[in-house]
């Protein structure tokens, strides 16, 4: 048999041929960056940046260029920590909130600015204390859309030269001193008090004018109404009076062309009035009738004539009783 050769340089070269192998993979490696949805990466050739890589397959210069950044391009979110704000009225308040960005162009986000999202929470602390210290209390409680839109408005102002887009400012809590609150709250209940009693005034104010100016209506219908009544009882005392005159105008005319029975009727009429005037008084009383019976009766009759003639002289008129006769009722 003949003797193995051995040469010591043969393993050397197959360890130096398996190094250059895994560099020539590390190397092909990170020349080949696969840039995912939502993330942008910043190329820097020995250190300057050239360019920025948008999501998909990319390939660098091996060992000129390399990865700088790795930005997130998705809408974020920072805690604004909790601070301690005075007011234009000298109360002091704690607030907090919440900021929401967006980066725009990541070679500004990530070569403008030092601790991007730490700048931009101070950022927000800062504009928070000025602009809630230029307002008062009142204003602080009650406008907090306002407050939210001037903080978006300076805050945004001041990164877009990062690259930034501050998308919305939120304030979460404004926690006042435990005595303010509970003077606010004696406040508050005193105002509601004063309104409930204005509130109540008011109503007695208008039942009473109500009340008076129903009064007012019925006293004025009542006015309307005895108005009224005097002048349909005038009114009927007028038609009585023009047929009483009518009457005596037709007697008077008659007595003018000499008929007796019409003196009759006259006598008769006011005799027998002043007898029903004798029979409706109210006390006891006795009559004494000095003229005879006959002389009444005969006005009776007289009236019946009349009365005959008047409407076309129907019955004759039957012979007055004798002077001794009684009437009978």
């Amino acid at each position: 048999m003949e003797p193995d050769v051995f040469s010591p340089f043969s393993g050397g070269f197959e360890i130096f041929g398996v190094l250059l192998v895994i560099l020539a993979i590390v190397t092909l490696w990170s020349t080949v960056k696969i840039v995912p949805q939502g993330t942008n990466y910043t190329v820097e050739n020995f250190g300057r940046y050239t360019r920025t890589l948008q999501p998909g397959l990319h390939i660098l210069i091996p060992v000129m260029e390399r990865v700088g950044h790795r930005m997130n391009m998705k809408e974020q979110v920072l805690d604004i920590p909790s601070q301690d704000v005075i007011t234009r009225d000298n109360a002091m308040v704690r607030v907090n909130g919440v900021t929401f960005f967006q980066i725009l162009n990541a070679a500004r986000a990530a070569y403008e600015v030092d601790a991007l999202e730490p700048s931009i929470v101070n950022l927000t602390m800062t504009n928070i204390r000025t602009v809630m210290g230029s307002m008062d209390l009142d204003e602080l409680l009650s406008n907090r859309d306002q407050i939210n839109a001037r903080l978006l408005q300076v805050v945004d102002q001041a990164t877009e030269a990062w690259g930034i887009k501050v998308t919305r400012i939120e304030i979460k809590d404004i926690d006042p001193p435990r005595d303010l609150v509970d003077s606010m709250a004696r406040q508050m209940k005193a105002e509601r008090d004063k309104r409930a009693q204005i509130l109540e005034s008011e109503g007695l104010r208008q039942a009473a004018i109500l009340r008076a100016e129903g009064e007012k209506q019925a006293v004025m219908l009542e006015a309307e109404g005895r108005k009224e009544a005097a002048f349909r009882d005038a009114e009927a005392r007028e038609r009585a009076a023009q047929a009483e005159a009518t009457a005596t105008q037709l007697v008077s005319d008659a007595i003018a062309k000499g008929n007796v029975q019409a003196i009759n009727y006259f006598v008769a009429n006011n005799y027998v009035s002043a007898l029903e005037s004798l029979a409706k008084a109210p006390n006891q009383k006795v009559i004494l009738m000095p003229l005879e019976a006959s002389s009444v009766i005969g006005s009776l009759a007289g009236l019946a004539q009349i009365t005959g003639e008047a409407f076309g002289g129907g019955a004759p008129t039957q012979p007055a009783p004798s002077r001794g006769s009684v009437p009978r009722a």
